[in-house]
């Protein structure tokens, strides 16, 4: 939340006249695109707290075969990365290519498509799964009439944000429209060449490690870097620290991230020199990932006050150093030594849900909690409830990362360990799932409370406020 969020100061400025016109154009398809969003978050979200139940529990629901592990695990991730993550996403690159563009968006009728062809690809994909109709790839897991309308919206989306970019009213193309538009352009492309069934063998193995890296490549990863580039400023009120260190950012990026992914096939039927190209691109993305985090940092130097009254900003921030510390984790995971601990763990799940949950989540969560009172004219209702958001989320994605990479450490050295038998490997990973599960909890607590709230914007219901919640707070603490 900012000061451009007074309505009442339309007429003073021609500025917050452009941003209402533009939020006002983009309004309906970015509430369709988030109101979807919520709804596969909480699918997902009960999808993946059973999964994660199951390995404590594993003959709960083991009599129902849609509810079996080998099921119910893909529909999460699917529900999580398609539906939730996808259609977020969509919601905000809409709604930032408006307001950086300072213009209305064009095409609006691709959007509304575009939504409900989403929404139906992810819904038919996700009962196939479930009805054991797996493609048997991870994120591949769709059969080829969901991929068929996913890819339909897709492209239906990006010709809508290509189309305002053309038409927009400004010369200065902000940092945030350079992942927007690089990632709307490679999404569609990598997601129909990834789903050719043209693969087979060791190739198709190659081709879904190179497409699931390069899935947060081009659409998770800069989603989140964009919105953090846009709303860390924003909020705190003062420019990016630096525009060169944007461009190595972003250029190193685009150079390096797109080989990473083979580096999970260690040890794999592969040419060596194919995953030690892939090693050698992951340990070189402490280029833009440190270049990014420095940005951010300087960025929001003097102003960290702030990240106890904005909502918006504690979400970002949060996300943003998670990006930090995801990356870091990811370059010394492709190291052949590291892999050979962690490849075969649930390891490699905590990392998975460091980067999904706690850096794209977190950043979209914050999103939402900016752009929403913008479209419906309505401030948050009840404050305290998006602090115990915050705070349920984070110490519940902590704890389930950090249970998931110890426990996968020593599972790793247990599998590794001839002399010690498999089921030792099995043995003492037990309370660390149990703190997994303990995590999921309290972030599905956390969601529920977020859904909670967002319905109550939709419906303008609740507590009326004629502020922002933190603006409140922030001048009573300053007098």
């Amino acid at each position: 939340m900012s000061p451009d969020s007074d309505i009442s100061k339309v007429e003073e400025s021609p500025e917050l006249s452009s941003r209402v016109t533009s939020d006002e154009s983009v309004s309906a398809p970015v509430l369709l695109f988030f109101s979807s969003s919520i709804l596969w978050l909480f699918v997902g979200t009960i999808l993946g707290l059973t999964t994660a139940l199951k390995f404590s529990f594993p003959d709960w629901l083991g009599s129902i075969p849609a509810l079996t592990f080998g099921r119910i695990r893909p529909a999460h991730l699917n529900a999580v990365v398609y539906g939730w993550s996808s259609m977020a996403i969509a919601a905000c690159y809409i709604w930032l290519t408006a307001r950086l563009c300072n213009t209305e968006i064009h095409w609006r009728r691709l959007l509304y498509i575009s939504a409900i062809l989403w929404n139906i690809g992810v819904l038919y994909g996700i009962i196939a799964i479930l009805n054991g109709g797996s493609q048997g790839q991870e994120w591949l897991e769709f059969p080829p009439a969901a991929v068929s309308v996913i890819a339909v919206a897709a492209i239906c989306l990006s010709f809508s944000i290509l189309r305002t970019f053309h038409s927009r009213r400004v010369t200065h193309i902000y940092v945030s429209l350079w992942y927007i538009l690089a990632s709307v352009v490679w999404f569609p492309i990598l997601y129909v060449i990834a789903n050719l069934h043209i693969y087979s063998g060791v190739t198709q193995a190659a081709v879904n490690w190179w497409y699931a890296h390069n899935l947060l490549t081009v659409w998770a990863t800069p989603a989140g870097l964009a919105a953090a580039y846009y709303f860390i400023p924003k909020v705190i009120g003062r420019p990016i620290h630096s525009y060169y260190l944007s461009l190595l950012g972003f250029w190193s990026f685009a150079l390096f991230y797109n080989w990473n992914g083979i580096h999970h096939l260690v040890g794999g039927p592969l040419p060596t020199w194919l995953i030690s190209v892939s090693i050698v691109a992951s340990v070189l993305m402490f280029i833009p990932v440190i270049t990014v985090a420095i940005n951010h940092h300087l960025t929001t130097v003097g102003h960290f006050d702030k990240l106890k009254y904005s909502p918006t900003l504690r979400f970002v921030v949060f996300g943003a150093m998670s990006y930090t510390a995801v990356s870091f984790q990811g370059s010394f995971e492709a190291i052949r030594s590291q892999s050979e601990i962690t490849h075969f763990t649930h390891y490699t799940v905590g990392h998975a849900h460091l980067g999904l949950y706690a850096f794209l989540t977190m950043i979209l969560f914050g999103a939402i909690y900016y752009i929403m009172p913008r479209l419906v004219k309505w401030e948050w209702p009840y404050p305290v409830l998006i602090k115990f958001h915050f705070w349920l989320v984070a110490i519940g994605i902590i704890l389930y990362v950090l249970s998931m990479n110890v426990g996968g450490v020593f599972q790793g050295l247990y599998m590794n360990d001839a002399s010690r038998p498999f089921i030792e490997s099995v043995e003492v990973t037990k309370p660390y799932l149990a703190a997994r599960s303990i995590g999921g909890a309290l972030i599905l607590v956390g969601q529920l409370l977020f859904i909670f709230l967002f319905s109550l914007m939709i419906l303008r219901k609740g507590a009326v406020r004629l502020t922002p919640p933190w603006r409140d707070e922030l001048e009573a603490a300053t007098k």
